[in-house]
């Protein structure tokens, strides 16, 4: 369940934070477990725009390459462990096909879980999703229909932006204040009033 990564140090997939994949560095080269296949593990090639999968199954040779715009999203499940206080956090890269999900990471209960899971969700550039323990998939944020509904984004009138001139401002020449400008003070308006 090793790889070698372009340093020459060891680390695994999916073992914990001690020899984690940086989501960073891409691409990533490791053994996944796999329980349809010879051996029970699968090679993963984790690049910024596709997932390589070599598996061998009853002995035939079979490489898959899935475009990561395929995949749904980065989720992170709760995984029990052998007793209740050992339960851990994994983060998959998540696919319609169960068969083609990718462990990344797996964290202690208390561990860095929920930063690994942002970090390879920022990464990939892909939605993050939450497993609950039914194994449906969700997103975290709250959707109305299409919509996503959140806090509002900062008006202009509060915006780093808001002393700039448009587009249509910018065309026009500003106009120069000189000492033959005209200026009218202490005058009478004229206003008509029925």
């Amino acid at each position: 369940m090793g790889r070698l990564t372009g340093t020459g140090a060891r680390a695994c997939a999916a073992t914990g934070s001690a020899d984690r994949l940086d989501p960073f560095a891409l691409p990533h080269r490791f053994a996944a477990p796999d329980a349809a296949a010879d051996g029970g593990e699968r090679r993963v090639t984790l690049e910024s725009g596709r997932v390589v999968v070599d598996r061998m199954v009853r002995s035939m040779v079979m490489r898959i390459a899935v475009p990561l715009v395929s995949f749904s999203g980065v989720a992170m499940r709760v995984a029990p462990g052998d007793k209740p206080e050992a339960d851990r956090v994994e983060v998959v890269l998540a696919h319609r096909d169960r068969a083609l999900d990718v462990p990344l990471a797996t964290e202690p209960f208390d561990g860095d879980g929920f930063a690994e899971w942002r970090s390879w969700g920022r990464s990939l550039n892909l939605p993050l999703l939450i497993e609950d323990l039914d194994g449906t998939r969700k997103t975290p944020s709250v959707h109305l229909g299409a919509l996503e509904v959140g806090r509002p984004r900062a008006r202009r009138r509060h915006s780093l932006l808001k002393g700039r001139r448009t587009r249509f401002q910018a065309k026009r020449k500003t106009g120069e204040l000189t000492a033959e400008t005209p200026v009218h003070r202490d005058e009478r308006e004229i206003i008509a009033r029925n």
